[in-house]
């Protein structure tokens, strides 16, 4: 069990309590504030935040620097560690208000948490990420089997990412009511499904191959039909697991439950891009593919709004700077016959 000061937690819990209700933080994000605070409590030796001195702040940039990532073994990325010294720096601003810290840390002490201008450039630096073409999805698409039920939901769910890029949090929540095959819409309901945000989004069926929505209507019709599934049950239910004939846990079938994590979702899709022998590609980045196509679909502004719209963005500008941009490849391209027009 980890070490821990008493005055510390206390002191803690009412910060976790202000980011909740002041704040409005989710409870994910407060616990990776938690494991900010945790980290640097580590540093110091878990001393009370009261003997708080700037020679910490700057003892602990110098530990996360030299700091490994628990699995991979790799020195931290300045992205993490800028993440994380942000964090902290944001806990002692706030105490740094309450009773019986203000005479002991002041407002200035919280900025030797800053990392080098360098530093921080590197960290919030753009990096292209890596996302599949649409032949590269239909492809691994095409390449899924679909003999028993458990295929069948993994290949409706590959093809409901393609045709909605809905986010895989949103995905394993859904439920039968918020899919209308007539009109081709998805409704995100905040109130019943984990969107972004919370933040209820519409959104129809993207133009894209005629047997991705092929698939997924035959998965609705199944499920209405076979296992009888009514409004309430998941769009996507979790495996049952069982004891088998081979004496160990197998999979034996769908429940009428929803994944707790969307973590079976990101292992369905990467799985299905290997299989093909391709990447591993997540779920998130069929956004990525969606906006691509939607710069070479939509010939108007209000076109690739309502485009920007239907993947859940409220600013076109989100829509371009954060899955928008041209790759280095077509960068190229453009370039090239922009050189040889002229």
């Amino acid at each position: 069990m980890r070490k821990f000061c008493e005055e510390n937690e206390r002191i803690k819990r009412g910060y976790f309590e202000f980011l909740r209700e002041a704040e409005g933080l989710s409870e994910p994000s407060i616990v990776k504030v938690e494991a900010a605070l945790v980290r640097f409590e580590t540093s110091t030796g878990y001393k009370s935040f009261k003997a708080f001195h700037i020679d910490q702040a700057v003892a602990f940039k110098k530990s996360l620097g030299k700091a490994k990532h628990p699995e991979t073994g790799k020195p931290l990325s300045k992205a993490t560690i800028s993440a994380t010294l942000r964090t902290v720096k944001a806990f002692f601003k706030w105490l740094a208000w309450q009773q019986g810290y203000k005479s002991r840390i002041g407002k200035s002490d919280c900025e030797y948490f800053n990392l080098p201008a360098k530093d921080e450039a590197v960290a919030h630096a753009h990096r292209e990420k890596p996302f599949p073409s649409m032949e590269q999805a239909l492809h691994a698409f095409r390449n899924m089997p679909e003999g028993g039920e458990i295929e069948q939901r993994d290949k409706a769910l590959f093809a409901f990412l393609v045709l909605t890029g809905v986010r895989d949090g949103a995905a394993a929540s859904l439920k039968l009511k918020h899919i209308d095959l007539i009109e081709g819409e998805v409704i995100q309901d905040a109130r019943e499904v984990k969107t972004k945000a919370s933040k209820t989004i519409y959104t129809w069926f993207f133009p894209v191959a005629a047997e991705f929505r092929e698939c997924f209507e035959q998965w609705v019709a199944h499920l209405r039909e076979e296992p009888l599934f009514g409004p309430d049950d998941p769009l996507f239910p979790q495996t049952a697991v069982g004891f088998g004939p081979s004496r160990r846990f197998e999979p034996q079938g769908l429940k009428r439950a929803h994944w707790s994590t969307a973590a079976p979702i990101r292992k369905i899709i990467g799985d299905a891009f290997e299989a093909a022998g391709l990447p591993r590609f997540g779920p998130h980045s069929f956004r990525k593919t969606l906006v691509q196509l939607g710069e070479r679909t939509c010939n108007t502004p209000e076109e690739f709004k309502a485009w920007s719209q239907n993947l859940g963005h409220e600013q076109v500008l989100t829509t371009f700077t954060s899955y928008g941009s041209v790759s280095r490849h077509r960068q190229g391209e453009i370039i090239k016959s922009l050189g040889e027009a002229a």
